[in-house]
C-alpha cells in the first residue's frame, strides 16, 4: 500500500520541480529590463528554482516508501514529506512569491498549478504518516 503512496509522491514531486520552468514569465518571453539595458528573471522565475528544492526532498521521500516496510521508518517519511508539501506550497504563497501583476502567466497557471499539486502532495504525504501510524504490523 505505501508504494502507492510513495509512486504518488515521486510523480507529484516530478511535476513540482518541471511545471515552473514552462509556466512563469521568462517561459513566455518576459524579463524586467533594468536601466543599463540588461534583463534579469522576474521573482516568479526564482520561485520556480526554489520549488526545484522541495521537489527533491519529496521525490526522495517517495522513493523511500516504495522502498521500506518498517513503521518507524514510514513515520519519519510522511514527516518529512509534509514538510516538504509545505514548503512547495510556500514558495509562491507566501516566501517568494510571483509576480505583482494578476494577468502575467506566473498568476494564471503556475502559482494555480503548483497550489494543486503542492495539496495534492501534501494530502499523499499525510494519508502516507496516517497509514503508517495506524498499521500495527507492516507487510
Amino acid at each position: 500500500m505505501f508504494k502507492y503512496f510513495g509512486i504518488a509522491l515521486v510523480v507529484l514531486a516530478i511535476a513540482i520541480a518541471v511545471v515552473p520552468h514552462f509556466t512563469d514569465c521568462q517561459a513566455h518571453g518576459s524579463l524586467i529590463t533594468l536601466a543599463n539595458g540588461s534583463k534579469i528573471p522576474m521573482k516568479c522565475h526564482w520561485t520556480g528554482i526554489a520549488e526545484i528544492g522541495a521537489a527533491v526532498p519529496l521525490a526522495a521521500v517517495g522513493v523511500g516508501m516504495v522502498f521500506t516496510r518498517r513503521k518507524e521508518t514510514l513515520v519519519t517519511l510522511g514527516v518529512i514529506g509534509i514538510a516538504a508539501a509545505a514548503m512547495a506550497l510556500a514558495f509562491p504563497n507566501a516566501l517568494i512569491g510571483t509576480c505583482q501583476m494578476v494577468s502575467h502567466p506566473c498568476n494564471t497557471e503556475m502559482k494555480p498549478a503548483l497550489n494543486g499539486l503542492g495539496s495534492l502532495a501534501l494530502v499523499t504525504a499525510v494519508g502516507g504518516l496516517v497509514l503508517s501510524l495506524r498499521s500495527k504490523k507492516l507487510e
